[in-house]
């Protein structure tokens, strides 16, 4: 499934249609949560009956059309089984009991309710909200592809405007000219990450650099009246702001991942639990602003692209074990350079690790 997006332009009044249109999706899946709590063996199709009932009983949600109803009942399904499956593989910690969401940002529609124009720059929304037709503003070019590959059409809402992603039923597959060449990366602050050739990539620390600014937008916020317009326009200005924020690392993180992937046959990395190590108060800040599980996600889906392989390998001991000899050093976090007691061999602890990591990744190949 391949997901392409573009900016939609239009009036004021259609957007406020949109508005509508996002409330009332939100209003159903949070319908079809109390559903499920107030009554036993609920499941999946009881939930999409259960829309067609809110349609009759609320005036508003008979204007949402059918299927986009049907889409929000299944994203509170979505939750409701997330927390099944972790509760029968008896997850550790929480389990992730559904909530109720106060605000939305997307409504989804699936193969009705939309209309695209003959020259794919145009979208007509025909469902009872009547937002009417909207302009496409992107690069993708939505004509290489065909209406029945669309299977879903999702409208998301954003601190810089609205957009249209469109769920195109295509398998991508990039040609790739095998090298042979082998690698593993060793995620970290002071670098992005070491490979374990010896090369480095900076950490780009988009968050720190931000911090200025976001910290001058966020005292504006709080000097502001709540509720006034002042106060939105600042509101406004401090989403942007991390808007762009977010973007900067996933792109940082797309393009960073493209190149490993591309210039590598087996790439080797660990397989970190990143949401634990963020529970250190002390390097949360840090690890978040290094969004290692965007990067490794990326690093997965383009070895599907380019048909290679990526591998992630239990981090137990890669830091500490020689990569020369497999003697165990321990050192503390602090001390950045290996030295091994037994063989003499001192490198970059990052080196070291990314090498050990790579042997790890080589010996589960088949």
């Amino acid at each position: 499934m391949l997901v392409l997006e573009a900016k939609l332009k239009g009036k004021q009044y259609q957007y406020n249609c949109l508005d509508e249109a996002i409330r009332t999706a939100l209003f159903i899946r949070n319908k079809a949560l109390r559903h499920w709590i107030d009554n036993k063996d609920v499941g999946k199709n009881d939930l999409q009956k259960l829309c067609a009932v809110l349609a009759k009983e609320f005036e508003f949600a008979n204007k949402l059309n059918s299927m986009a109803r049907q889409a929000s009942a299944d994203r509170a399904w979505l939750a409701i089984k997330r927390f099944y499956d972790n509760c029968q593989t008896n997850k550790p910690g929480k389990k992730g009991f559904p909530r109720f969401k106060k605000r939305g940002h997307s409504v989804e529609y699936k193969t009705s309710g939309w209309k695209l124009s003959a020259d794919r720059k145009h979208i007509t929304f025909t469902d009872g909200f009547k937002a009417g037709k909207l302009k496409l503003v992107g690069t993708r070019d939505l004509s290489f592809y065909s209406v029945k590959q669309i299977k879903r059409v999702r409208i998301v809402k954003r601190a810089d405007g609205y957009y249209c992603q469109f769920c195109v039923d295509v398998e991508r597959k990039v040609s790739h000219q095998h090298c042979g060449h082998q690698v593993g990366i060793d995620v970290g602050l002071e670098f992005f990450y070491t490979d374990s050739n010896g090369n480095t990539v900076d950490n780009p620390r988009l968050l720190r650099k931000a911090e200025k600014s976001l910290k001058r937008k966020q005292r504006r916020v709080s000097q502001r009246k709540k509720g006034s317009s002042n106060s939105r326009k600042a509101v406004q200005k401090l989403a942007k702001k991390h808007l762009k924020v977010s973007r900067q690392r996933k792109d940082f993180a797309v393009k960073t991942a493209r190149a490993l992937v591309q210039s590598n046959d087996l790439v080797v990395y660990e397989d970190l639990q990143v949401k634990n190590m963020v529970k250190n108060r002390h390097l949360a800040k840090s690890i978040s602003d290094a969004s290692w599980s965007l990067f490794t996600d990326w690093i997965d889906y383009y070895a599907k692209v380019f048909d290679t392989w990526a591998i992630a390998v239990a981090p137990h001991y890669t830091s500490t074990d020689c990569s020369v000899c497999g003697t165990r050093v321990k050192k503390s976090l602090s001390t950045r350079t290996h030295r091994c007691h037994s063989c003499g061999t001192v490198m970059h602890r990052d080196h070291n690790a990314a090498k050990q990591i790579l042997l790890k990744g080589t010996h589960s190949v088949p």
